[in-house]
């Protein structure tokens, strides 16, 4: 085995404190390689409450198709990554006490996204450790454009059974 494939992945604690951001406008700082390709540090949180999100985003030039909408492969992507802080949502300055873990996720599409628009995400439904989230993309005037499901698992600590 080389050093490169036995090299020991970073604590969550330490990559939590790496994306964290003390500005209670914004979900996440840089450093998150996901949140990073989308741009979320630039998100702006207008509401959080324990297992609820509501954030304002832009469309950055990479996920965008050649008409200049988001293409549709990265809606889940958006979807997983706010899915994930929704989870935690209300208690984000905390630091995390385990990964969460999307187990699916399924999107349904209602319009093209071609500009600014809202992501409202909520936590519908809490089982021991699993989560079932919904997000839904909004245009101006609160218009549809696209809606997901995700379920998301928070995975055991190491030493819990």
């Amino acid at each position: 085995m080389t050093s490169a494939t036995s090299k020991q992945p970073a604590s969550i604690e330490t990559l939590a404190r790496k994306w964290r951001t003390d500005d209670p406008e914004r979900m996440i700082g840089r450093g998150h390689p996901v949140g990073d390709f989308l741009e979320a540090y630039d998100w702006k949180v207008l509401g959080e409450r324990v297992g609820f999100l509501r954030l304002a985003c832009h469309l950055p030039d990479q996920v965008r198709n050649p008409r200049g909408e988001l293409f549709g492969g990265f809606t889940p992507t958006y979807a997983d990554l706010v899915a994930v802080f929704t989870g935690r949502a209300g208690r984000r300055q905390e630091t995390p006490r385990s990964w969460l873990s999307t187990a699916s996720l399924r999107v349904d599409y209602f319009a093209p996204i071609d500009g600014d628009f809202i992501i409202e995400s909520e936590v519908l439904h809490r089982t021991g450790r699993t989560q079932h989230v919904q997000i839904r993309f909004l245009a101006e005037g609160e218009r549809l454009l696209a809606i997901c499901h995700a379920t998301i698992i928070e995975q055991k600590s190491e030493g819990e059974a």
